[in-house]
């Protein structure tokens, strides 16, 4: 199983104005790209993946969404609007949640008040982490076994202090080139090297 954790600081938990944040300061087109670059290919889905959007420009509580690729059915298409369009479904269901609770969208989608950090300790007891970082191991260097979990950020950079969190939980900062990327850009490399250590 791969996982893709994308902290999403600025992505607001309003449907509405994420909808209108397409395109603005907000870049609610990176949840659509990530999450279109982690599921799919060619005429196809992968299997064995699952992504966790963490939108977190809240007045109540941070937003995880969850989409697992071996349980959903039809999303109306992989493109910016239909993605989109899921993901706003998703946090009008959680209205009124309190925090730290669960509700199924959908088969394949759950929406949970959980923030980035509880979500990443959880994961910790039974996945590897890896966090993005230009100084961290090279990707070609680094050794994959288990179930890989992989964090990313939007356009606002991972804060100093979440780093220091992670390192304790014992995650592993890996580096994919010299070149700061899109979230979207470093999933499909991730997925291009892990795809070419299984053939």
């Amino acid at each position: 199983m791969r996982v893709f954790v994308l902290r999403a600081r600025a992505a607001p938990t309003d449907s509405a104005a994420l909808l209108a944040g397409v395109g603005g300061d907000i870049h609610s087109e990176i949840l659509a790209h990530a999450l279109m670059n982690a599921l799919f290919v060619a005429q196809s889905h992968r299997a064995d993946v699952v992504v966790h959007l963490v939108l977190e420009s809240t007045r109540d509580y941070s937003r995880t969404i969850s989409f697992d690729s071996n349980a959903l059915r039809e999303l109306g298409g992989f493109h910016e609007q239909a993605l989109l369009a899921r993901i706003a479904h998703a946090l009008d269901a959680s209205i009124g949640m309190g925090k730290e609770e669960s509700r199924m969208v959908e088969p394949g989608i759950t929406v949970r008040t959980v923030s980035f950090e509880k979500l990443v300790q959880e994961l910790a007891v039974d996945h590897a982490l890896f966090v993005m970082d230009r100084k961290g191991t090279s990707i070609r260097e680094q050794a994959f076994s288990g179930n890989p979990c992989f964090l990313l950020t939007d356009h606002l950079p991972m804060p100093k202090k979440s780093f220091n969190s992670l390192q304790r939980l014992g995650a592993t900062k890996i580096s994919l080139g010299p070149r700061m990327l899109f979230a979207s850009q470093c999933v499909t490399l991730i997925h291009h090297e892990l795809d070419m250590r299984e053939t």
